[in-house]
């Protein structure tokens, strides 16, 4: 949970200020009493169903990832470095890379890559036809 804060923690904190605006709308003296109270409980519902749905699937793709990985399948993960030539890298143990609790580490890298930021790479079905 506390990799979670950190990793989202610029969501977490776009969704506190929304909370933060709607208490300071729910308290205001001219809204009536039955509508802070479901600004109020709508609006700290909502938060808690998106922050614990992102969570679970957050957490589900982190075990995927890493199964995978070390089953031998490559991963491909963004990569915020260069955005203007390749969004992302194909990381597998064939290439050298390691897993190092929940970051892929490379010598060949200066920098390592979170595995909630990663996705298992899907291998291209061939249809091919039939004659």
């Amino acid at each position: 949970m506390n990799k979670f804060l950190v990793l989202e923690a610029g969501n977490l904190t776009v969704a506190a200020f929304f909370l933060a605006i709607a208490i300071v709308v729910a308290t205001r003296p001219f809204v009536r009493k039955e509508v802070k109270r479901f600004i109020l409980i709508a609006t700290i519902s909502i938060f808690t169903i998106l922050i614990a749905g992102h969570y679970y699937i957050t957490s589900k793709r982190i075990s995927e990832v890493k199964s995978a990985f070390a089953s031998g399948e490559k991963v491909e993960c963004e990569s915020r470095l260069n955005r203007k030539a390749a969004q992302s890298i194909v990381i597998s143990k064939d290439l050298g890379w390691k897993l190092d609790g929940d970051l892929f580490i490379n010598p060949n890298y200066s920098r390592p890559f979170h595995s909630a930021r990663c996705i298992v790479k899907v291998k291209p079905k061939i249809d091919l036809p039939s004659h």
